[in-house]
């Protein structure tokens, strides 16, 4: 039985439902096996969904998770691995308390794409991201930080300072080498600071463990509660769902101890490299093929576009003929993990969204895509497949310049400016091309513009062509 003096935390730093539909769950599935020594505390960096971090509060940090399978089999788990909802102040206070206690050994986040504020040569983009200025300038000031950055350098200077011992940041998101990253950014803010104390106690004191996640899960619709409240009885204003299907792949650099996850299934690894590059290119790049190419014919949903017969084909194409390639030798069946990623986007009961996977393309072509191009260019291979899926955020670039786009386009490192100058320039193509954002060291590289120029005209044969065949 573990007492309470025993119980070690995991703070997780955002609520959102990816992390309260994966990394919640493996806690919640190890103690259903009785190993409960440890639990999840977390709160939010900014004011954001109120609604659902009040009703985490009133329930006790609780909620429902409904899972779907391809098959549309349905199953609701009440997930209680989340004991400590921190409320949000300004000052992260309550973060701060948990983040200095000697029994808080691993600080865990989920940051999107644009979060790293990382240019193309791995270096802090100062100069694009007034918020991660205006953090410097808090945190020098002696107020918290609300980026990554600022808030771990708040955190971890409070550690410091309490003698709380070592701590391992643990990264929870879909960009490679990530626990590399972030901590390479961490460090470069730190270093911008000039606290030179707390960079040396970083080095000396933290871990920072690559990892893998995967699970699709949708933003939550008043459908989900409507059917947990049929299937439960239970009004919950948290609750979630997600398709069954889940991965975790860890590297296992963990500084002061770590739940036993491989006992529910996560697998901790020497290296997550093989698993990171066959998740992005092979899932969040399809992801994004098809969120695009489905918004340019009329689809609102992943899955009617992934049902689409000449959709799935650009997609499969991609997969098939230019990213598995580049991507052998590898320890996964890449052939058979294809099939199951294009299984899982065909799922109609997710219901995910073009918006929601449509958005960020300014970092996820140089995140997801880019990789596959510049390799197979140094191989001296053709890009005409994966030329593709550029192509077609290029068209959809077009599209919301001209106000055409269905629904609100996100995107946390594009420049509006910039995207609109794409799109009005004389050679779009080349000025897409160009762009350093997207293409780092490849922008204007002759044969990534020659690439694109065949696939924009592919792209604009197939949107013509699927605009033809869907009118009356």
């Amino acid at each position: 039985m573990t007492t309470a003096q025993d119980t070690l935390t995991i703070l997780h730093l955002g609520l959102g439902s990816f992390h309260r539909a994966h990394q919640a769950v493996y806690l919640h599935q190890l103690h259903a096996l009785g190993d409960t020594r440890w639990v999840l505390a977390g709160g939010n960096l900014r004011p954001d969904m109120p609604e659902t971090i009040a009703a985490l509060q009133a329930q006790g940090g609780a909620y429902t998770l409904e899972t779907v399978t391809a098959q549309g089999e349905r199953r609701y788990t009440w997930i209680e691995s989340i004991r400590t909802v921190v409320p949000w102040t300004q000052d992260l206070a309550g973060l701060v308390a948990i983040a200095a206690q000697p029994s808080t050994r691993i600080i865990s986040f989920t940051v999107t794409e644009a979060g790293y504020y990382l240019d193309s040569r791995h270096q802090l983009d100062w100069a694009s991201a007034p918020d991660l200025k205006a953090d410097l300038e808090a945190v020098r000031e002696g107020r918290a930080g609300s980026t990554l950055y600022g808030a771990l350098t708040t955190l971890l200077r409070a550690r410091m300072q309490a003698g709380g011992g070592d701590i391992t940041l643990l990264n929870c998101d879909n960009l490679r080498h990530n626990g590399e990253r972030s901590r390479s950014g961490l460090l470069q803010f730190v270093q911008a600071l000039g606290d030179d104390a707390l960079a040396a106690w970083i080095a000396a004191h933290t871990t920072s463990p690559n990892a893998m996640v995967d699970r699709i899960t949708p933003r939550p619709t008043p459908d989900v509660a409507a059917r947990v409240l049929a299937a439960t009885g239970r009004q919950d204003g948290a609750a979630l769902m997600g398709e069954s299907f889940i991965q975790w792949v860890i590297e296992d650099r963990f500084i002061n101890g770590r739940p036993d996850w491989a006992r529910v299934g996560a697998e901790l690894v020497d290296s997550v490299a093989p698993y990171e590059e066959a998740k992005i290119r092979l899932l969040n790049a399809t992801h994004s093929c098809i969120a695009w190419a489905g918004t340019l014919v009329g689809y609102r949903f992943i899955h009617e576009g992934t049902h689409d017969a000449a959709i799935r084909q650009l997609a499969y194409d991609y997969v098939t003929n230019d990213a598995i390639p580049v991507l052998q030798p590898s320890p996964i069946d890449l052939a058979a993990y294809r099939d199951v990623v294009l299984e899982r986007f065909g799922n109609p009961a997710i219901a995910d969204t073009n918006q929601r996977v449509a958005m960020d393309g300014f970092s996820k072509i140089p995140g997801f895509i880019a990789p596959t191009i510049r390799e197979r260019l140094a191989r001296g291979q053709g890009i005409t497949s994966v030329a593709v899926l550029p192509a077609l955020f290029l068209a959809y670039l077009k599209r919301w310049h001209a106000g055409q786009i269905p629904y609100t386009y996100q995107d946390q490192a594009m420049d509006p400016a910039a995207a609109h100058a794409i799109c009005e320039a004389a050679d779009p193509v080349a000025a897409f091309a160009a762009d350093q954002v997207l293409w780092g060291e490849l922008a204007g590289d002759t044969r990534l513009v020659q690439g694109l120029r065949e696939a924009t005209t592919k792209v604009d044969h197939f949107v013509a062509a699927m605009i033809r065949h869907a009118s009356p």
